[in-house]
């Protein structure tokens, strides 16, 4: 069980009943706007909290205002958490929550003898993939199509739902000099930008398509690099809120298995 960890009044603890569960589906549907048919139900919390995954909560006095949802997996001979979701209300967005989850995800996961966390995101969401790769110290390396499938969140667009993997070798050097802010030295050799107006395409149907054309575009260049032996190593934003990934040689011997 995780210690609590409370910082700027929002305090960070293990979510263990039904009632909170509840709550973490109602979460879905403010930050995201789900459907019932996307909505992941109470059980399945419940299961992960029971059979070793994590399911941590950011409370504001007695009110969960984010929470990060994780389960156990195995693949490849390694056991890891996949962290299957996060979410922060929008009031409580932009002053670091999402990280301090996933940090308080990292330490449970290691306190528990994990050294490797996975999950997905949206290449074309600037500010989660910043965060991510250039915060978090998470590198990718692999690239999944439509993922989901159709999704009913009107934040997708209407485009293909398709998403990174995120690995986060949670020991590793990498991010433990990510996390103390520390440069990465790591030879960049190609880079594949996402421009800020991608938000406005997509919530506008007259440009739509600009949307879906760059997402292709990017799907395209980013699978060829990784069968290239690229990864995903680094991450910056400019000054007009563009994104753009840096890829390299990922060189870690021992982990380039994985994948």
């Amino acid at each position: 069980m995780m210690s609590t960890r409370e910082e700027n009044g929002i305090e960070i603890r293990e979510l263990t009943t039904l009632e909170e569960f509840d709550r973490c589906v109602v979460l879905q549907v403010e930050v995201w706007g789900y459907s019932d048919g996307d909505l992941i139900p109470r059980r399945v919390f419940l299961v992960a909290q029971r059979i070793g995954g994590q399911v941590l909560g950011a409370f504001d006095g007695n009110t969960i205002v984010g929470f990060a949802m994780g389960l156990p997996g195995y693949r490849n001979g390694h056991p890891y958490l996949h962290s299957h979701m996060l979410a922060v209300l929008s009031d409580y967005r932009n002053g670091g929550l999402g990280r301090r989850l996933k940090l308080a995800q990292r330490d449970d996961a290691i306190a528990r003898g994990f050294d490797l966390m996975e999950w997905t995101f949206d290449p074309l969401e600037i500010k989660n993939a910043h965060l991510n790769i250039a915060r978090l110290g998470a590198i990718s390396r692999r690239y999944k199509p439509d993922f989901y499938g159709p999704s009913s969140s009107p934040l997708q667009g209407g485009l293909p739902t398709d998403r990174l993997y995120a690995e986060w070798w949670l020991r590793s050097p990498r991010v433990v000099k990510t996390l103390r802010g520390e440069a990465q030295p790591d030879e960049i050799v190609e880079r594949i930008t996402v421009p800020h107006t991608i938000y406005q395409w997509k919530q506008d149907p007259q440009k739509r398509s600009l949307a879906q054309q760059l997402q292709t575009a990017n799907r395209e260049a980013l699978q060829s690099a990784f069968d290239r032996g690229l990864s995903v190593l680094g991450y910056e934003r400019d000054a007009e809120g563009n994104g753009t990934f840096l890829l390299g040689a990922w060189k870690d011997k021992e982990q380039g298995a994985w994948s």
